[in-house]
């Protein structure tokens, strides 16, 4: 597996972590940008950390946007809620993503994933360990960065 990584941080104060959890008033944004070659196929994401959510973009071989998702954790039972914010009727590849990322990292997220099911590159038999990889290295990456949210007491 191979992975390239560019980090960038742009900052108005000297945050020394790219999360706040609303205990100071940290202005920073930090972007992390990174590929993985996963199953023959080139996976880009990039992570954009604001104070309270993140937004992430996850392309396979494209720099288009694709669908953009937004997810939350909802009263009164901490249940994810996903809507599909652009590019008509959502997939389950996007909303499936960004439920399990905020049920793993309790932040809010906004997601544009481009990872097209019909891709001549992908056989139908990779294309589901392919999410599973992706998932994974994604969520390693966000919890690598800092990018959690500490749960109430009473979810677990």
């Amino acid at each position: 597996m191979e992975s390239v990584e560019l980090q960038q941080e742009i900052s108005t104060s000297s945050a020394q972590t790219p999360h706040s959890n609303g205990d100071n008033n940290d202005d920073g944004v930090k972007i992390t940008c990174f590929s993985e070659e996963l199953r023959d196929s080139t996976v880009h994401f990039q992570i954009i950390g604001l104070q309270k959510q993140i937004y992430a973009w996850i392309g396979c071989q494209s720099a288009k946007l694709g669908h953009l998702y937004a997810a939350a954790t909802t009263r009164p039972n901490n249940t994810v809620s996903i809507t599909s914010i652009l590019g008509g009727t959502s997939d389950n590849t996007g909303t499936g993503i960004a439920r399990r990322v905020v049920l793993k990292t309790g932040l809010n997220i906004i997601l544009a994933c481009d990872i097209p099911k019909n891709n001549p590159m992908l056989e139908v038999s990779l294309f589901l360990p392919l999410l599973v990889d992706i998932e994974r290295i994604f969520v390693q990456k966000l919890i690598s960065l800092g990018y959690t949210a500490s749960r109430p007491q009473h979810c677990r």
